[in-house]
């Protein structure tokens, strides 16, 4: 395929082009190196899965969180901590992912984080405590923090010559898994007689649906690209240890192994960090808060939760076109202007008239939200090895999120103690134009390693 044949030229830019870094994914029955097109098959369902339950426990929550707040009575302040909690654990516990995937395998530790999302999500309704909820909600979210950075990673793993398409199709599920959460829980919340425990619960039940197609690589311990495998015998792990460790004895040869990048020296590294924070932080706001501020001007509580479903409904098909065009680019800065422009205007618009143009300003801001697909799609775009995507990845994912930690809750500050949505507005309008500095940064056409 033409497309997907660019697609790996692309990603392996600043040298000639190379067969992709890292041994081939085994086949679970070890009988040949190649994958059978059942397990590819298996593992894309699962990673359409996975990314589906990636954002919901958030945009549900945003879609009830006047009725979560009274119910357990909190404050604006308190919500805006209950909003920062999100980039708080994909910050901690993003950071533990690689060394997770490297002793259980990358495809056991998704298996786990879908179990996790499922738990939290069924617990959290009924505990009855803010201190519980808080607890509940971070176990979910330590699921959703290690299946953010494991994506990319398993995608370069099993798809190396199709990894703009399949990060789009993840992307593209990712996006709507939040706009069906934000869409309809509310609908689902009136059905189930108005308990807002309910319309939260329910959303277990896709994240134990997607616990079912990773089981079968739970046993599957074959490193991500460039990462070392564990000795083990062969002997005592049958003919499929037999093919991991061929595989990993040609990765400890191979030129994937380059262990010393030192990522914290790259310029590129922590300009799509900050490109990767800010646009968590835009992300993070609109999921917590958008569907109250239209409430406070007007808007009723179903349609303000529909005003969200189309802001993250744009991320639909954005999320399947952006990283295709962006691999088709040596520098993707103009794409970031573009989408930084959407989101100044969206603000602008969501403070001067926020119910008369509320579903343009809704489009406007779904097309800014799109920032998140551009980012992973860098990711690749900025290294030539698999070490330095796991690394990278790691980095850019765990390093944002940790920034983008002030923004939810200062904005409930700035809301409770202001009276109204003035600031907090000017103050997420503001934070795009170094969005866009950093992205234009992250975009120049170069690797990490050139920079380590």
């Amino acid at each position: 395929m033409p497309d997907d044949e660019t697609q790996t030229q692309t990603l392996n830019r600043g040298g000639a082009a190379r067969t992709p870094a890292g041994p081939p994914p085994p086949q679970l029955s070890g009988a040949a190196e190649a994958p059978a097109p059942w397990l590819l098959r298996l593992i894309a369902v699962g990673l359409v899965l996975a990314a589906l339950n990636l954002r919901p426990a958030i945009t549900s929550l945003g879609a009830l969180l006047e009725e979560v707040r009274e119910g357990l009575h909190m404050s604006g302040s308190v919500a805006g901590v209950l909003t920062s909690v999100p980039p708080l654990c994909f910050a901690v516990f993003g950071v533990m992912a690689p060394r997770l995937a490297r002793r259980f395998g990358a495809g056991a530790v998704v298996c786990a984080g879908m179990a996790a999302i499922a738990a939290g999500l069924l617990i959290r309704p009924y505990i009855g405590s803010t201190a519980g909820f808080l607890a509940a909600s971070a176990l979910a979210l330590m699921g959703i923090a290690v299946s953010n950075i494991l994506m990319p990673v398993i995608v370069k793993r099993w798809f190396p010559d199709r990894v703009g398409t399949m990060t789009g199709l993840y992307s593209m599920a990712l996006a709507l898994g939040t706009a069906l959460a934000a869409a309809v829980t509310v609908p689902l919340t009136g059905a189930m007689g108005g308990n807002w425990q309910s319309g939260l619960a329910v959303w277990a039940g896709l994240a134990a649906l997607a616990v079912l197609p990773w089981i079968v690589l739970v046993q599957d311990r074959t490193p991500a690209p460039g990462q070392p495998a564990p000795a083990r015998s062969a002997a005592a792990s049958g003919p499929s240890a037999s093919v991991s460790g061929r595989a990993a004895g040609a990765s400890a040869s191979g030129p994937a192994e380059a262990p010393a990048l030192r990522i914290t020296r790259s310029r590129t590294a922590w300009g799509l960090a900050c490109f990767f924070g800010l646009q968590a932080t835009a992300a993070y706001i609109t999921m917590g808060w958008m569907p109250q501020i239209f409430r406070d001007a007007g808007v009723s509580a179903g349609t303000a939760g529909v005003l969200l479903a189309v802001t993250m409904a744009m991320g639909v098909p954005l999320a399947f076109v952006i990283p295709r065009v962006a691999a088709r680019l040596k520098q993707q800065g103009p794409i970031v202007v573009v989408l930084g422009l959407c989101g100044l205007i969206g603000y602008g618009g969501l403070y001067l008239a926020p119910a008369a143009g509320a579903w343009a300003w809704a489009l406007l801001l779904g097309v800014a939200n799109c920032a998140f697909p551009l980012a992973l799609t860098m990711i690749g775009m900025r290294t030539r090895t698999g070490a330095g995507v796991v690394r990278l990845s790691a980095f850019a994912q765990s390093t944002g999120y940790l920034l983008s930690i002030p923004g939810p809750l200062l904005v409930g500050v700035l809301y409770q103690h202001s009276g109204g949505w003035g600031l907090p507005i000017a103050l997420m309008a503001g934070l795009m134009i170094p969005q866009m500095v950093a992205g234009v940064l992250a975009g120049r056409d170069r690797t990490i390693e050139d920079e380590c």
